[in-house]
Formats: C-alpha cells, structure tokens, sequence
C-alpha cells in the first residue's frame, strides 16, 4: 500500500528543553505581555499619537487575550509623556442660577481656588458681622433712625402747639389720634359743656378740628416714605460698609486670578452677590435691620461654592481611564437630587463628572460589549465625540420623558483618546450597520490569539516568568515550560503555534501552582503542569462519558472492526464551553436507479445547516463530473447521520459521505475499524478541517474502549499533519502499532485506505477507468444504471 500510517514523530511536536537555558523561570527577566502582537500594538501606537479628529481606536480580539493589559500598558507609556490636562469646575450663575457656569484652570489650581473661596467666605463670615458691629456703624445707624424718629415727633409737636393755640388738645388713643376743645384753660370740656355753646360756636369747633385732622392724616401719610427714606438710607450704609469689608478680602483673589477673565468675571459676580445678600452674614439680623427680611436658604453660603468636577493635582501625567460600568450617566455625568421640604431639589454643586469628565486630555478604555448593552450609551458617546464637548443632561430630560426644569450646566470642551475593547464580530457589525462608527473609529487594532512556535519559544518562556511573577505563583522548571509550550500548542490547534490567550495561561498556572503547593514542589513541575490540565479535562468531561458509554453498551452503533457497504465512521467534534472533543458517527448512503439526485435526509428534516448542504452539493458534483460525463447521471442516493437527533453543520464530513455514497454505487463494503474526517472539492482534493485532535482521539476512545486490534486507525487530511498535537497515550499506541493515523490527499487515497482495492486511474484514449479498479466499478455500475433506465423508457414508450 503505498498510504503509510505517519510516523509517530508526526503526532506531536516535543518542546526541546535542552533549549531552556535556565534552572527555573525565576532567572528569567520579565517581558511585555504583548507577545507577538507587532500589528495590533503598532496600530495602537499609531491611534494614540494621531491628535486628529476620528482617530479613535477598535481593539478587536476575544476576551482573555489581554488585550486591556496591552493597551493600558501602551496608552500609559503615552501618557507618561504628555502634560496634565486643565482642571474643571462649576461655580454658580448668580444671573441663571439654572445655568451653572464651567470654569477651566491650570493642572492642581482647581483645589486651590475651591479652598480659596471656602477661605473667602470663612473670612466674611467674621469680617462682615465684626464691621456691622462696631461702634461707627452702630452710631450712624442710631443717627438715622433718630433723625427719622425725631422728624415724626417734630411734625406732630408743630400740629398739637397749632392746635393748643386753637384751644384744641391732641391726644394719642388705642386706635391712634383724637383731637377734643378745651377751655381757656386747656382743660377738655365735656360733651355737656359742648353742647351748651351756641351753635356757631360748635360749628367753628368743629371746623377747626376737622381742619386739624386733615392735616393729620396728610402728616401722617408721611410717615412711610420718610421711612423708607430712612431705611433707603441704612441700605446704603449697609452697602458702604459691606464694600469695605468685602472688597478687603476679594481685592487679594481679583489680584491672585487676574490673568484668567473667567474667574474675575466670577469674583465680580460674587462682590456684588455678597452686597446684595450682606444679611446672609449677620447673626440676629433681624434685630439690627428690622426693615429687612432674612433669606430663607438653608444654606445660603452654598451659592458660593466650588464644584470641583476634574482634579489634576495628584497626577504627574494624562489621564488613563477604564470605565467598567459605561451607562449614560457614568459617562457623561449626572445631576443629582434631595429632598427638602417634601419635593426633589437641586443645584450645581450637585453636578457628579462622568468617565468623560475624568479622561477629559487623556484617554478612556472602553469595553464595546458592555457599552453597547447600555440604553442610549452608545448613541450618547458618538454625539459627545462628534460635537467635542461634554453636556450633562438627565436621561429622562434628553428622551423628552419629563418637562419638569432642572440645571443645564454649561457643556464643557472635549479632547479625549478613545480606545474600545471588544470581539472581532462587535467591530464588523458596527462597521456594517452604523453608518457613524468609521468616522468615529478609524484605527483598528486586530490582536492574533496565536504566535509561530519556532520564533518565540524563548519569549514564551519569559511571558510565563511574567505571568507567574504578576500572579505571586511559583516559578516554573524548565521541564514544566516545555509542557505548557506543548499543550499551548494543542490548545490553539496547531503544532507550528503557540496560544496568546492569556486568561486560559494564567488559569493553566494558576493551577498548576495549586498542585504544586499540594504535591510539595518548590517550583512548578512537569507533572503538576499534567495533572492540571487532566484535572480540568476531569471537571468537564461528564457529557463525553455519557455519549461514549452510549457507544460502549451499543445504544449508538459504531463499528469498530469489519466491513459494510455504503457505511463508514465519520467523526464531528462538539464544544461545550472551554472543553471540546470528538464524536464518532455512524454514516450511511443508499443508491438507486434515479435522476441524478442526491437527498440529504439532514437537510430535508431541516436538521442540516448550510455549510453541511453546500458540502453535500459538492460531492454530487464530483460524481457526475467524473462517472458521467458522456452519459446521463441515472442515479438517485441518500444521505444521512445514522442516530443523530441534533442540529449537523460543517462540511468536514463530506469525504466520508462521498466514500459512502461511491461504496454503495459499487457495492464494494468500507472498513470499520477505520475513521475518516475532511472536506472534498468538486476535484476531489482532500481539504483541512477543524479539531482534528479531538476527532482523532474520540475514535481512539471508543477503540481502546472496545479493544485495539492493531488495524484501527483516522484517515485525515494530509493538510492536518502540521496541526497534530495529540495525546500521549494516542502517540504510544501508533509507535506499539495498535493504532494508526493516515493523511490524504485526494478522494482516491481514502478509498484505497478504506476498501483495500486500488482506485483506479482514467485511461486516456479510451476516457474509462480500468474495469477491476475501484472507479471502473463505479462507472460500470452508473452504466448500467443509465442503461436500464434508457430500456424502461423504451418500453414505457411502446405501452
């Protein structure tokens, strides 16, 4: 036969730990994580010194890749390198105090003008009562309530001597002033002794004090405004003197913050708040200034404090930022409420910054996935890029939800490197259906999840190093190195690679070290390295055993020894989470006398999926190309997955549906103590497919299971050979030659495996194949198919 088993030196490639130069991995130095990752870390580098609009970047790899820890090492390296950002806050709009008022300031100087106008308000708070209080003031305050005292007592002291002279007495009552006659005594007479006088007499009484009362009443009509004169007045030195005890203090920040026209605009605005508002000060204000009312604040000071949204003083760089929870509020901010006085309130120093606020001159880390599962996050993000300022606004306020007022806080400038984490298939949807997403994100950072073996082993070893170091584990021997280079390889599936998945590395050490610990190692060994990873298989692998146990007690039927026509093992692989392994099938195919039809039973039940269809559609193509080219294609034939009851997709079944089918064509039987996996093309060239690891090692279970004979044994594709990284007790039994793996090439290869007959080659005078070969057979048979088919309708013709 000239297909050989391969060489047992073909089914796994050995790490050489004669190459480890080191004892254990502690001698090893550290290394950047970032591991054969030259495309997506240049790309990184490329996004976040672009300062362009748009160049923000997609990192697309899957998750555990440590793709995160790259990019925040790159971006903080960058950062390193780059000034501090301006710190931001909010202050009052003493005009709208709805429309809070954002102030921008050097690197740290936003602490200091919070702390300087807490220290503003504290001095006040002292200097304004204390002026208020002295003896000047209080004299002068005296001196206008008096003169406006004495003004009223003047008036009416004028009135009553006018009247005493008329022989009328002014007198104060209950309910204000009376005026009553008197006699030349000025004692007041009686109403008997009135009435005694005559009648012109009364009458010019009466007519003098009705006069006086109208004077009265004009008199003390006059009363208010000349109080309010008064009290205008003690406004105004209320005003001069709250100037003189204010502006000693404000001068000295008009003075400190003069270069910046945004803060003196405040501080004027302050000045002038604090006169207005001098009462807010004063203790007991009441009692000095009875004409005014007192404020009604709880905390009337509160206007004046500082929101201080963004605080740089503590860094020494940019800003790096990952943002784990990316909803609508974290990002952009929030206003929030208290309740006072049964009903919700608010005001600017309420104003919470958001991731935005916080990488506002840096850079902010996104994960994709989490963002776009947040309501209006998204949408939110790419309208604050596009506009390039942040603006804080309810949820509820932004969909039109509400119609109730709240703060419309000035929007603040933004310049910001965004940089989002997400799946490869999350990038190319968005490209796809978002219309905005490239002009938004023009730096695509695509990490591999696999590095060449041959070139980095040596990093490999130190990546490991690193790996146990960050996570306080053991260091590993070289011994150890060696088997997890070994089954990263096998985890990648591929014997020329090595696996960059972090997260599945460190879980492989992490447990590895656990072992360890258990078993008394110093450093990390070989066998813990072993025993770790049989462990997980160990933790995973209880649906395999209910399936193999199936095949085991003839519940699913897969021969392992003999020969059947038109039946042959096939093998899929099934991935459950983290662990996957393969799955022997039994596949059947019958032929008749028909129009060229092949039926996939798979497809007819809707149990097939497209791939699988298109493999099947392939083989019927081969067939008729090759058997039928001069004569009609008289055959009808079915396919299907014998005991399948789930959903079949792939095309690496194939191959082994077309020998089933030529099987059944020539009646010539398949052997069973042989499984076969692939996919064939209209040519009938044997393509590469996946897991084939698994595959291989599923039907070696069920072999050893049921007893290895020496005979049994895989047909892959040759195509696979660079991918075979498999188990030990698979390699031990093809080296004792109780098993044996087989690669091919073309369709002719895998029926001389599996029929033992040659297949047969086309003579090319004639165009026929020889008739004792494999395909002569077919072809006689299709022939006589075609024949029988022309008789019937000759005869259904003459009928």
């Amino acid at each position: 036969m000239k297909n050989a088993p391969l060489d047992p030196s073909q089914l796994y490639k050995p790490c050489n730990v004669e190459q480890l130069k080191f004892s254990s991995t502690e001698e090893l130095e550290n290394i950047d994580i970032a591991v054969g990752q030259q495309r997506a870390v240049e790309a990184v580098k490329l996004g976040i010194r672009m300062h362009k609009n748009g160049y923000n970047i997609f990192a697309m790899a899957p998750s555990g890749t440590g793709k995160l820890t790259t990019v925040r090492q790159l971006v903080e390296h960058e950062a390193s390198r780059q000034d501090i950002p301006s710190d931001w806050c909010y202050v009052n709009n003493f005009s709208q105090s709805a429309k809070p008022t954002a102030i921008k300031f050097m690197p740290g100087q936003g602490k200091i003008f919070e702390q300087d106008m807490a220290q503003l308000i504290d001095e006040l708070s002292i200097a304004i009562p204390a002026a208020f209080d002295g003896d000047e003031y209080r004299s002068r305050t005296s001196e206008l309530e008096s003169e406006s005292r004495q003004r009223e007592i003047n008036e009416l002291s004028r009135l009553r001597e006018e009247a005493a002279n008329a022989h009328i007495i002014l007198t104060e009552t209950t309910t204000g002033y009376a005026f009553s006659p008197a006699d030349e005594n000025n004692e007041i007479i009686s109403p008997e002794q009135f009435n005694k006088f005559d009648k012109d007499k009364q009458h010019e009484i009466q007519k003098t004090i009705f006069d006086l009362q109208e004077r009265l009443a004009k008199l003390i009509k006059n009363f208010p405004i000349w109080r309010k004169e008064t009290k205008r007045k003690l406004q105004a030195l209320n005003r001069e003197v709250a100037e003189l005890a204010v502006n000693h203090s404000i001068d000295e920040l008009i003075e400190k913050y003069a270069k910046q026209k945004a803060v003196l605009r405040y501080l004027n605005d302050v000045q002038k708040d604090i006169i207005e508002h001098v009462l807010d000060f004063l203790p007991h204000s009441e009692k000095i200034f009875p004409f005014m009312e007192m404020s009604q604040e709880a905390n009337p000071f509160k206007r004046y404090n500082v929101n201080l949204m963004v605080d740089f003083s503590n860094k020494k760089s940019a800003p790096v930022i990952y943002e784990d929870h990316p909803n609508y509020s974290n990002l952009v901010g929030r206003i929030d409420h208290q309740a006072y006085m049964g009903s919700l309130v608010t005001d600017f120093t309420m104003i919470k910054p958001g991731a935005l606020h916080k990488a506002n001159g840096g850079y902010l880390i996104i994960d994709a996935r989490k963002l776009l599962f947040q309501p209006y996050a998204w949408e939110t993000l790419k309208r604050t890029l596009q506009s390039g300022e942040i603006r804080i606004e309810s949820l509820e306020r932004a969909l039109s939800l509400i119609s109730a007022s709240s703060l419309e806080p000035e929007p603040i400038p933004l310049n910001v490197k965004l940089i989002l984490l997400g799946e490869p298939l999350i990038y190319y949807l968005l490209c796809q259906y978002d219309p905005e997403f490239h002009d938004l994100f023009k730096i695509a950072a695509d990490f591999d999840e696999s590095v060449s073996r041959n070139d980095g082993s040596s990093d490999y070893a130190r990546l490991l190093a690193t790996i146990a170091r960050r996570e306080k584990l053991r260091p590993l021997s070289p011994n150890a190195v060696a088997r997890v280079i070994e089954h990263s390889s096998r985890m990648v599936g591929d014997a020329e690679k090595l696996l960059t998945h972090l997260r599945s590395i460190t879980d492989l050490l992490t447990e590895s070290d656990y072992w360890a610990e258990n078993n008394g190692h110093e450093h990390i060994a070989n066998s813990d390295v072993q025993q770790a990873i049989d462990h997980k298989i160990h933790r995973l692998d209880k649906l395999r055993e209910k399936l193999y146990e199936h095949i085991y007690r003839g519940t699913v039927l897969v021969d392992t020894e003999g020969k059947v026509t038109g039946q042959v093992n096939g093998l899929s692989v099934l991935q459950l989470g983290e662990f996957s392994f393969g799955q022997p099938a039994r596949i059947t195919a019958t032929t008749r006398l028909g129009s060229g039809k092949v039926v996939d039973i798979e497809h007819e039940t809707e149990l097939g999926g497209a791939i699988h269809s298109k493999g099947v559609l392939i083989l019927s193509s081969f067939i008729a190309a090759r058997y039928s080219r001069k004569t009609p294609f008289s055959i009808a034939a079915s396919l299907v997955f014998e005991q399948s009851y789930g959903h079949i997709e792939g095309d690496s079944a194939s191959l082994a549906e077309l020998c089933a089918i030529l099987s059944s064509i020539a009646q010539i039987p398949l052997r069973q103590d042989l499984a076969i996996t692939g996919s064939v093309n209209q040519l009938g060239n044997v393509q590469p497919i996946g897991g084939v690891n698994e595959k291989i090692e599923g039907f070696f279970d069920i072999c050893a299971k049921k007893g290895l004979t020496g005979t049994q044994g895989v047909i892959i594709p040759a195509t696979n050979i660079k991918h075979l990284m498999l188990r030990w007790d698979v390699v031990h039994a093809a080296q004792s030659g109780q098993f044996n793996i087989y690669a091919v090439k073309t369709v002719d290869d895998a029926i001389e495996l599996l029929t033992g007959m040659e297949a047969g080659a086309v003579n090319e005078q004639q165009g026929t194949y020889l008739p004792k070969s494999f395909n002569g057979q077919v072809e006689a048979q299709l022939l006589q198919f075609t024949k029988i088919k022309k008789e019937f309708s000759i005869t259904k013709s003459e009928d």
